[in-house]
């Protein structure tokens, strides 16, 4: 294995690029993983809606959850961290208040999720986030909140930044959406729906909302905190008011992170194991085990560790990844090493991601001799032979996962800005290196 060295090496844009180690060997190693990302978000939130204190067990401290935190206490709530335990003591605050300042870097989570409940707050409180952040669409949420009479001054940008007025209280009701950019929009309404007067009956209209196993693990996290919520109606999702009750949690490992650690078992030929995999979960990372297992893996349980094992030459796939496109920088990455061709669709919705992660990961696989074109809705990936260089991040923790994958198997891979993967995964470089010793 080439090891990386911090060196001072930098990319036209001034960001540090790191070596990516190369595996020439099968691996055999396990990992265990950071909190779920999704999940501690969601849990933080509700903590802060509900009626005591709750305490947040195997908590994920990276940027996207300090900005969560950092937001909520903006409002009123107290996010305490044990020194002791690590875990995080959440207590709400008799009431929301403004005025507040809030941070959304470059977080959907906070951006999307955060409006709805700055509109239960008596006063203003100001959104606004990263460069990247002010391009990402969000005239869905402030539609929705001005249509339920929320006071919304945003410039005409349907972006950020802007500013929410309230009085401490939203009426709620119908709301009719496209969520088809987003599953947040749905999501954001219903973890703050709760607390509306009248609760919220969000009715989705257009295309297919992707990411719906997001919209799940809302709902399932509404219920365990004793929120009625009816999903008996395609594309609606009725929260009745009432109150959030107080629930202690222990936040599952982020299974969307375990993808490069994953697909290192095919790179290598080796065998990977992940712990703590949770036998039911509404983390859409866990479709990582019919993905892989398509692509030649053989995948297994072992107690509480999901294994999985390479060997064969990796396949090309024909999926949809419209409810997990979150994977697809890193499965685009299996596919540029595969032996046949591949196409991915159903995610013309990661356009708005963190970056356009489309054109990103074409952009940058294509640049190490790969052929992948972009379809109108997702991609298409030819084998082709691939060389070393500048592999772009984009602020995109995601495409630096993808990176990592091709370094495993190609020399003189440089990822750029490799620190961006602390938006979910602190140390993830470090982590990864141990990972393949």
């Amino acid at each position: 294995m080439t090891v990386p060295v911090t060196g001072t090496a930098s990319s036209p844009a001034g960001l540090p690029l790191w070596p990516a180690p190369r595996r020439e060997r099968p691996l055999d190693s396990r990992i265990a993983l950071p909190g779920s990302k999704s999940l501690m978000n969601r849990a933080l939130l509700l903590a802060a809606l509900a009626d005591g204190p709750s305490v947040l067990s195997a908590p994920l401290r990276a940027r996207d959850t300090l900005l969560m935190a950092a937001a909520l206490r903006a409002v009123g709530a107290q996010v305490r961290e044990d020194a002791t335990t690590g875990a995080w003591h959440v207590s709400p605050p008799a009431r929301l208040r403004g005025p507040a300042s809030i941070d959304c870097g470059l977080a959907g989570t906070v951006m999307r999720f955060l409006p709805p409940v700055a509109a239960l707050c008596d006063g203003m409180v100001d959104l606004d986030g990263d460069p990247r952040a002010r391009e990402r669409p969000m005239d869905t949420i402030i539609t929705a909140l001005r249509s339920l009479g929320v006071q919304i001054d945003d410039g005409g940008r349907g972006a950020l930044p802007f500013r929410l007025t309230g009085d401490g209280s939203v009426t709620g009701g119908v709301v009719t959406l496209d969520a088809s950019g987003s599953s947040q929009f749905v999501s954001a309404l219903l973890l703050a729906g709760a607390r509306y007067t009248e609760g919220i009956d969000v009715r989705h209209v257009g295309k297919p909302v992707p990411s719906v196993p997001h919209i799940d693990m809302t709902v399932s996290q509404l219920r365990l905190r004793g929120v009625t919520v009816d999903t008996d109606e395609p594309n609606r999702w009725v929260v009745q008011p009432g109150p959030i009750a107080a629930h202690d949690v222990v936040i599952e490992p982020d299974l969307s992170n375990a993808a490069p650690f994953l697909a290192a078992a095919l790179v290598t030929g080796g065998q990977v194991r992940v712990a703590d995999w949770p036998e039911h979960t509404d983390q859409a990372g866990d479709e990582l085990r019919s993905l892989l297992a398509l692509m030649g893996a053989e995948v297994s349980r072992d107690g509480t560790d999901l294994v999985v094992t390479g060997g064969a030459p990796i396949d090309g796939i024909i999926a949809d990844l419209h409810d997990v496109g979150e994977l697809t920088p890193v499965v685009t990455a299996l596919c540029a090493l595969a032996t046949s061709p591949s196409q991915l669709t159903g995610i013309a919705h990661l356009r708005g991601h963190e970056t356009d992660r489309l054109a990103a990961i074409s952009t940058e696989v294509n640049g190490f001799g790969g052929r992948v074109s972009e379809l109108p809705d997702g991609l298409r990936i030819e084998p082709a032979p691939l060389h070393g260089g500048v592999f772009r991040t984009y602020a995109d923790h995601r495409m630096v996962h993808a990176g990592t994958v091709l370094g495993l198997a190609v020399d003189g891979v440089l990822v750029e800005d490799v620190a961006t993967a602390a938006k979910t995964f602190p140390g993830f470089d470090v982590a990864w290196c141990r990972f393949l010793q």
